[in-house]
């Protein structure tokens, strides 16, 4: 009897229990898949739109060799520089080759200062050389020597990025940096500049080497050369 009792006393209970669970709402699954919360959404027709334009350039740009680029459909939209009269840059270029011979010289020393010779690859005309020649060689293209001329730079700041890194290396008492591997690099980076101004017209370089010579070692006021060049030394000036 209190097995019945104990039985049906526990019974409702457990009713209770069920029907307390079963009012209790089964948790919500969403079944779509989630999204990364820093991606955002975009039109599908902006999408659309995007893949377009990319499959566009992409079949322009594998359609076209890479030296066609300067001459191709985007040229008009690209913004060229305006160079300065060629007389501006050949007196800096001269005057860089002037400084790299002194640099050359430097390395005959018993001891040569490696930090002191790399800074004369930095500093004075040096500093502005690779733009100086670089305007010279496209002065050169215009002139259909266009080849020839960027060959030159191609070299000649080719064998200063390797001399520098002799210098750092010598700095650091590397045995491997020799002193002799440093002049073959300064004579191929002179070679080069001189095979570059050898595409200047003859009355520009003339004039070229005057105005360097004349800011090396100024002429006397009186003798009226430094008046007729004043104009292209302050103009070098200005580049420099």
């Amino acid at each position: 009897m209190s097995c019945i009792l104990g039985t049906m006393a526990a019974t409702p209970a457990t009713a209770h229990v069920s029907a307390f669970r079963n009012r209790i709402p089964p948790p919500h699954v969403d079944s779509r898949p989630s999204r990364p919360p820093c991606v955002a959404s975009f039109p599908q027709s902006q999408s659309r739109r995007s893949a377009s334009i990319s499959l566009l350039l992409l079949f322009w740009c594998s359609s076209n060799p890479k030296h066609a680029y300067a001459d191709g459909i985007f040229d008009k939209y690209v913004k060229r520089k305006k160079l300065d009269p060629l007389e501006a840059y050949v007196p800096a270029v001269l005057l860089t080759q002037s400084q790299f011979e002194e640099l050359e010289k430097t390395l005959e020393d018993d001891q040569p200062k490696y930090s002191n010779s790399r800074s004369l690859l930095r500093s004075g005309p040096a500093a502005s050389l690779r733009v100086n020649i670089r305007a010279v060689a496209q002065y050169a293209s215009d002139n259909g020597r266009g080849k020839a001329a960027f060959d030159a730079v191609d070299r000649c700041l080719g064998a200063l990025e390797d001399l520098d890194s002799l210098l750092l290396h010598a700095s650091r008492n590397d045995p491997t940096a020799t002193v002799e591997s440093m002049r073959k690099k300064m004579d191929i980076a002179l070679g080069a500049l001189n095979s570059l101004l050898q595409t200047v017209p003859s009355t520009v370089l003339d004039k070229g080497k005057a105005i360097a010579d004349a800011y090396m070692t100024p002429s006397d006021p009186e003798d009226g050369k430094l008046e007729d060049l004043d104009p292209d030394l302050k103009q070098l000036e200005k580049l420099l």
